[in-house]
């Protein structure tokens, strides 16, 4: 029950913060693009929340827990809030003063690969049961090689890259679209400490990272 009521917590003050952040700035709440993105992310998201409760309730206890320990992990978290707050800010102002202007194709577009990404995003967390918000190395926690991990080392953000990059897309916003960009380079920043740390305190990680060469992008990094 304890669980329970945390999720849903985290849940609605999500929802909370980002209908503001999207719905203030824009002045109205007749801003299509704003609802579709709300729906896009947050129906799928109480959706992989309910699974997760029913079926593997110590994952879903992971993923809500934001507690991070590496002094380079806070620095990364405290960075990517602002410039998701900026974005979120920045799309509403564009759709109120009309700063730029996206054709329905390329919002379909961006709505399916956020859709796409949200269901590679659940296979992750299906194939890592030891997948939390924070980097760390758990108790009895083992390298995991199969499917995704199998082509990349890090396949849950390969995923993060084309849902966070698409969120702008989605909202219609341009401006927003800059706003969101450093996300690319501070996940590169995210992995390589976190590599560190998994290869001190994993065992078999640094043969794992002979096996499957590429971070994110097979045949390039």
């Amino acid at each position: 029950m304890k669980l329970l009521l945390n999720a849903l917590l985290k849940l609605t003050a999500g929802l909370a913060i980002v209908l503001a952040l999207i719905f203030l700035p824009a002045g109205t709440i007749k801003f299509f693009n704003g609802w579709l993105f709300i729906c896009l992310l947050f129906v799928p998201m109480l959706i992989l929340g309910t699974v997760l409760f029913i079926k593997s309730p110590d994952l879903l206890k992971k993923r809500i827990s934001s507690k991070e320990t590496e002094k380079t992990q806070k620095g990364v978290i405290a960075f990517s809030a602002l410039f998701f707050i900026a974005g979120f800010i920045v799309a509403g102002l564009d759709f109120r003063f009309g700063w730029s202007q996206l054709p329905l194709w390329a919002t379909v577009a961006a709505s399916v690969i956020l859709l796409v990404s949200y269901a590679f995003y659940a296979e992750v967390m299906r194939e890592n049961a030891y997948l939390s918000r924070t980097v760390e190395v758990q108790e009895g926690q083992k390298v995991v090689d199969t499917g995704l991990y199998g082509i990349v080392r890090h396949p849950m953000y390969v995923v993060t890259v084309w849902l966070f990059l698409s969120i702008p897309l989605v909202l219609g916003s341009l401006w927003s679209l800059l706003c969101f960009l450093p996300y690319v380079p501070v996940i590169i920043i995210r992995i390589c400490n976190e590599e560190k740390v998994l290869e001190a305190g994993l065992n078999g990680y640094s043969d794992y990272k002979k096996r499957v060469k590429y971070r994110l992008i097979p045949f390039i990094w």
